[in-house]
């Protein structure tokens, strides 16, 4: 992630969901290359989790969800 200057939201909301975007990636790309049940789904998890993060922040830049407007 960036260390952005600005105090615009929308900037930071899209900066922390393009960070959140490269973990969730590197999380699936690890999860084919363990072998131990429980590392693999926490792996997955988490990549679950943070998958709905990036939706909430998604639904803040546009102006979705009812909580945003």
């Amino acid at each position: 992630m960036k260390d952005l200057q600005t105090s615009d939201p929308k900037a930071h909301v899209q900066n922390v969901r393009s960070g959140m975007q490269e973990i969730v990636d590197h999380l699936r790309k690890d999860i084919g290359r363990l072998e131990e049940p429980k590392a693999k789904a926490l792996f997955e998890t988490s990549a679950e989790v943070l998958g709905g993060l990036i939706t909430a922040f998604s639904h803040y830049e546009e102006g979705k969800e009812e909580a945003w407007k």
